[in-house]
């Protein structure tokens, strides 16, 4: 059930993305920079968090080789799986950003 609640957080994370980014297109949020919000502001937020994830991660893993106590095997492997998974969706994300740049930049003016 934990990895169900994982993904759906992960889902709700992207389509919060999505629709920041949706909102960014819009004429009356020219000013997007600005008040903090637009396209490149979500991006960075998002790395931060799959940084965050990554780093927690770590640190449970390194805390259960050194025999920490309370800290189990289960969660260690679940923070790992989260990280991973948040890792390659933001790989993805990449891909399709410089997919879309390339193509831009191959459009003739």
């Amino acid at each position: 059930m934990e990895r169900l609640s994982g993904i759906e957080n992960m889902l709700a994370q992207m389509r919060a993305a999505a629709q920041a980014a949706a909102d960014t297109r819009r004429p009356d949020n020219a000013s997007g920079a600005a008040d903090g919000g637009g396209f490149a502001a979500e991006l960075e937020r998002s790395l931060q968090r799959v940084s965050t994830m990554q780093n927690h991660a770590n640190q449970q893993a390194q805390a259960f080789e050194l025999g920490a106590p309370g800290v189990p095997i289960s969660n260690v492997m679940i923070d790992l799986q989260k990280a991973n998974i948040a890792f390659q969706a933001t790989v993805q994300v990449r891909n399709r950003l410089v997919a879309a740049y390339q193509e831009i930049a191959s459009m003739p003016v």
